[in-house]
């Protein structure tokens, strides 16, 4: 068995057991309604006891508006959704014995971690580009007309930050024995990494740039540092390495 065989495997488990069609509908779904979220955020307000009297201070939506409900929502729920994907991803399989029984038809190691990466890679892109494409349609429709380089980059720089945590509870699920400690992990690395984020000056080269990033190309701002790319790239292909010198000597 080779790589395409062990992603075939896998793409074909992620359809089998419902985690495509999830992140299909959830992130679509946002995709579609964020827009309108946005346009209606003062008709919402007067829906709220006493909201009346702040609807004036409320202005009026934009599409930076729209812009914004959509990366928050898509990040959120993409993170989200990766996380609890990936918890079991290796933990499972070598749990139940499937690992060990693949792994003699033989199957190489590298090719068995790195086919469940790229496969739940695969249905996150495939997710938030048309999550993405219903979000430009809707947003045109109720603001008017996007920069469509600045939108292709704004979806490619989320779905780089959706593969870092992919990335991540890959090894924790390598690592640990239960999904429960890697998920936990995973969970506990998304919060350190968002306070530190948050430092003025030292947040610009973490993964949460990325999103900043994004949100100031569609608000027609330059972006200048890029580090955070490249420390994303980096985490990436640290975790996949680290998992795979780690998998490689585990006994089955």
């Amino acid at each position: 068995m080779n790589f395409l065989t062990a992603f075939n495997k896998e793409f074909l488990e992620q359809r089998r057991t419902r985690k495509f069609l999830i992140a299909l509908v959830v992130l679509v779904l946002f995709g579609m309604t964020s827009p309108l979220m946005a346009k209606m955020t003062p008709q919402i307000m007067t829906m709220v006891p006493g909201g009346e009297a702040f609807v004036g201070l409320i202005p009026e939506p934009t599409i930076n508006d729209a812009v914004a409900q959509y990366i928050k929502n898509i990040t959120q729920f993409g993170i989200l959704l990766a996380l609890v994907f990936s918890m079991g991803s290796m933990t499972v399989e070598k749990d139940k014995g499937t690992a060990a029984m693949i792994l003699s038809k033989p199957m190489p190691r590298g090719s068995f971690l790195l086919a469940k990466f790229a496969s739940l890679a695969l249905t996150f892109i495939i997710a938030v580009v048309i999550a993405g494409v219903a979000a430009y349609y809707y947003t045109y429709f109720l603001f008017g007309q996007m920069n469509l380089l600045n939108w292709l980059t704004l979806n490619g720089l989320i779905v780089l930050y959706i593969l870092v945590y992919i990335a991540i509870t890959l090894l924790y699920s390598t690592l640990t024995r239960t999904q429960y400690v890697a998920i936990g992990l995973s969970f506990g690395t998304l919060i350190f990494l968002g306070i530190l984020g948050s430092l003025p000056g030292f947040g610009i080269n973490l993964p949460d740039a990325l999103i900043s990033n994004a949100s100031l190309l569609m608000s027609g701002y330059p972006v200048t540092n890029w580090t955070g790319l490249w420390v994303s790239l980096g985490i990436i292909v640290v975790s996949i390495t680290t998992a795979w010198l780690v998998f490689r000597k585990q006994e089955l």
